[in-house]
C-alpha cells in the first residue's frame, strides 16, 4: 500500500467546531422539533454512532437537510474566532512537505471551510475542498471523486471524527483513520473497526511513513 492522497474531515478533525455546532444546534432545537442536548448528556451522545444519534433525538429525516443548511449559515458568523485542533496545522505541512496530496471532504460549507483556512494561513496547503449536502452520503462524494481523478481506492486514506466517517470509508474500500479528538469518543469510533484509531495528530505523520 502506498498512500499519495490523504482525504480529511474538517469539523472536529481540523477545526475545533463542537462548543460552536452543540450551541447552534441547541439554539435551533424548538425550530426544529429535538431535545437540546445539556453537558451531561452531551458526554453520552459521544459514546454512541451517529445514526443512533439522529434515532435518539427524535429529528425527522425530512428535517436533516435544512437542519444543516441552517447549521452551516449560522456557523458562517462564528467560523472566524474558531481555532484548529491543536497540532493539526503542523501535522498537515509536514505531509504535504512530504509530498502527499491533501483534501477535505465535509458536510459543511465551503464557504465556511475557505475563510477558516484563510484564517489560520493554511489554504496553502490543501489541494481541493468537497462539500457535501448530507449527513450519510459522504461514501458517494468520495467515490465520485476518486473516479474523476482516477486514483486507486488502495492509494487513498480518510480521517475523520465520527463513526459516519468510517462507515463512508467502509462502504467504498478505502483506508481509514479515526481521530479521538473530534466529536465520537475512542470507544465508539473502536466499536466501528476502522483500519487505525490515533490520539494525537502527530501519530498520522508516523503512521504514513509505514503506508
Amino acid at each position: 500500500m502506498s498512500v499519495k492522497v490523504i482525504i480529511f474531515d474538517f469539523d472536529g478533525t481540523i477545526a475545533d467546531t463542537l462548543d460552536a455546532i452543540v450551541r447552534i444546534t441547541n439554539r435551533l432545537a424548538v425550530e426544529f422539533g429535538y431535545k437540546p442536548t445539556t453537558p451531561e448528556e452531551l458526554e453520552q451522545v459521544r459514546k454512541i454512532s451517529s445514526r443512533q444519534i439522529i434515532k435518539l433525538s427524535g429529528l425527522s429525516i425530512f428535517k436533516i437537510p435544512f437542519l444543516l443548511k441552517r447549521l452551516k449559515t449560522d456557523l458562517r458568523q462564528e467560523i472566524e474566532q474558531l481555532n484548529t485542533i491543536t497540532g493539526i496545522k503542523e501535522t498537515l505541512e509536514n505531509l504535504k512537505n512530504d509530498g502527499k496530496i491533501i483534501g477535505i471532504l465535509t458536510s459543511n460549507s465551503e464557504e465556511n471551510v475557505s475563510i477558516f483556512l484563510k484564517k489560520h494561513d493554511m489554504q496553502n496547503l490543501f489541494d481541493f475542498i468537497d462539500s457535501g449536502t448530507t449527513l450519510f452520503g459522504k461514501h458517494k462524494i468520495l467515490k465520485k471523486w476518486i473516479k474523476k481523478n482516477k486514483f486507486k481506492p488502495e492509494n487513498i486514506i480518510y480521517v475523520g471524527d465520527e463513526t459516519r466517517d468510517i462507515e463512508s470509508a467502509q462502504k467504498i474500500n478505502i483506508k481509514i483513520v479515526a481521530v479521538t479528538w473530534g466529536f465520537n469518543s475512542s470507544e465508539a469510533l473502536a466499536e466501528c473497526n476502522p483500519d487505525f484509531l490515533i490520539d494525537h495528530p502527530r501519530e498520522l505523520i508516523e503512521l504514513m511513513k509505514h503506508l
